[in-house]
């Protein structure tokens, strides 16, 4: 071999060298991409018991105790029991991190009970002005009118941010609307979460947490209307009303929660009764939702999985829920949702979404639900969806038919839990 080619040759492979030893590096994530995941606070809330605050995975592992699922990538999320307030298992649960759409759960906690289901209103353009680029919509439309019934419709089954928009406005406004939903955070002891956007729109500031939005949901479950709302796999939404026609068109809705309705590789939940779902660029996925199986009721959360699966988010709640069923009874728990403050002081009527009121449009008994049965209107359109909710295997499982009892150590005097199930369809 020429001098020549020896020195193209050693030149040529001298620079080959760095690209093959750089491959296996670039293809193969390390050390490295590990660290750049958040992680979170050393120290958190210890709202709910001093494990609550301690990051990581806490859970009283014991033998007979179930091991927990080992696909769950969410960077927080909790397991607990709706009734008893006991929390069985949690993973970061007050890392305060963006909520996306489950903090619409907290907005119809505060105003749903100050709005009268019936009540029709007729939408203005300033009412829409300031529904963020983007957002998920129900299609509302200027300068027609929709009822309260509908408006909720749009929330829970659409995550419709316009709707929400419009409900503000009926409520006095966005910025009071926001007002009413910190002070209701307050209320309930939900100090992860603080309220800058009542849609749960990216924004800076607005945070929440897994705890929190459990305790959220348990509260607003109290209301029928909530219930109601929740657990509704599909509607019929009001169309514009067109020059000529004496009726108004309408389309159909389906809820956005996969738990709920099932979806291509993920079937409905068996016992799912709600809650809700979000998704936004910051906030990545998140979920919380109630289910009853054999008797017990549980509360799951989940924010932002890693997972790539798809509906990741709600295959693990599945899983914890599923873990859950079988840890109840079983497992010391961790901590416990805690009541409201006003349920501790023995002020104001200890009820989720009343906040005290009394007259029209305040507490259940403008919501219809004076007498404690199911009085279920179906104003505006509702479509014969009622309350009753698809679960696997064709069961229908009736959660909103009176209230189901909560946390024993925050009675409510009139409290009561009746289930009604009908035949298979």
């Amino acid at each position: 071999m020429s001098a020549l080619k020896t020195t193209v040759l050693t030149v040529a492979a001298a620079a080959l060298l760095p690209v093959l030893t750089a491959a296996p590096a670039l293809a193969a994530p390390g050390p490295d991409k590990e660290d750049k995941q958040p992680k979170p606070p050393a120290v958190m809330s210890t709202v709910g018991g001093l494990k609550l605050g301690k990051p990581g995975t806490q859970v009283n592992l014991a033998p007979g105790v179930p091991v927990l699922p080992k696909e769950v990538t969410g960077r927080s999320w909790i397991v607990a029991d709706a009734e008893s307030g006991d929390v069985l298992a949690s993973h970061n649960a007050h890392w305060r991190l963006p909520p996306a759409s489950t903090l619409k759960m907290l907005f119809a906690d505060t105003v749903l009970p100050k709005l009268p289901k019936n009540r029709s209103y007729v939408v203005a353009p300033q009412d829409l002005a300031k529904v963020g680029a983007g957002s998920s919509l129900v299609g509302v439309k200027e300068k027609q009118a929709y009822t309260v019934h509908d408006l909720w419709l749009g929330v829970f089954l659409r995550s419709g941010n316009d709707a929400v928009h419009v409900l503000s406005s009926m409520n006095g406004g966005i910025a009071k609307t926001v007002q009413d939903m910190n002070a209701r955070a307050a209320e309930l002891q939900a100090l992860d979460t603080h309220v800058v956007s009542p849609d749960g729109y990216d924004a800076v500031g607005q945070v929440s947490s897994a705890y929190d939005l459990t305790l959220i949901a348990r509260s607003g479950m109290q209301n029928q209307d909530f219930r109601e709302y929740c657990s509704t796999p599909r509607a019929k939404f009001p169309g514009e009303v067109k020059p000529g026609n004496k009726k108004r068109s309408t389309f159909e809705i389906q809820n956005t929660n996969r738990l709920l309705t099932g979806d291509f590789g993920i079937p409905a939940y068996q016992g799912i009764a709600g809650v809700k779902n979000g998704s936004t660029t910051h906030a990545g996925a998140t979920f919380t939702g109630v289910a009853e199986r054999n008797g017990k009721v549980l509360l799951v959360t989940v924010m932002n999985p890693s997972a790539k699966e798809s509906h990741a988010v709600y295959k693990e709640a599945a899983r914890l829920l599923d873990w859950g069923f079988a840890a109840a009874g079983k497992v010391k728990p961790v901590g416990e949702l805690v009541p409201p403050k006003s349920a501790r002081t023995g002020t104001g009527t200890g009820e989720s979404g009343g906040n005290g009121q009394t007259g029209p449009g305040g507490g259940d008994q403008a919501a219809g639900e004076g007498d404690g049965k199911a009085t279920v209107a179906a104003a505006g359109g509702a479509g014969g969806a009622g309350t009753a909710l698809a679960v696997a295997g064709g069961v229908l499982v009736l959660l909103a038919g009176g209230w189901f009892m909560v946390n024993r150590r925050w009675p409510l005097p009139d409290l009561v839990r009746r289930r009604r199930q009908q035949p298979p369809s």
